[in-house]
């Protein structure tokens, strides 16, 4: 599957020149990983958001926001975001942010 690749620059633009930040293909598009751990990521024209357990429910019912599944298997604490969901610069900059600090708390690979 292909990605948006604007959409994956926007997000590296705003992430910058974080150190741990490195870039991995997986799950059909990019993800942005902040010390190994995965923060966010571009899979067609979604983004994949790793917000952990404990701000999934809140973070589930923003909009555009789903339950990750890896085929038929839901991974609570990572979120499916449809564009309507980042359809405003704030929202899009609010989802990097939640991705970004929760890979930041997550011990470094």
């Amino acid at each position: 599957m292909a990605y948006d690749h604007l959409l994956a620059d926007d997000i590296r633009a705003r992430i910058g020149s974080h150190a741990g930040l490195s870039e991995r293909e997986m799950f059909g598009g990019i993800a942005f990983m902040i010390y190994g751990n995965m923060a966010i990521g571009v899979s067609g024209e979604e983004l994949m958001v790793r917000v952990g357990k404990d701000a999934h429910d809140e973070a589930v019912a923003l909009p555009g926001a789903r339950t990750f599944d890896m085929g038929a298997r839901p991974m609570r604490g990572w979120l499916s975001v449809s564009p309507e969901g980042f359809e405003a610069d704030s929202d899009l900059e609010a989802w990097v942010g939640r991705g970004v600090a929760y890979a930041e708390s997550l011990p470094r690979k």
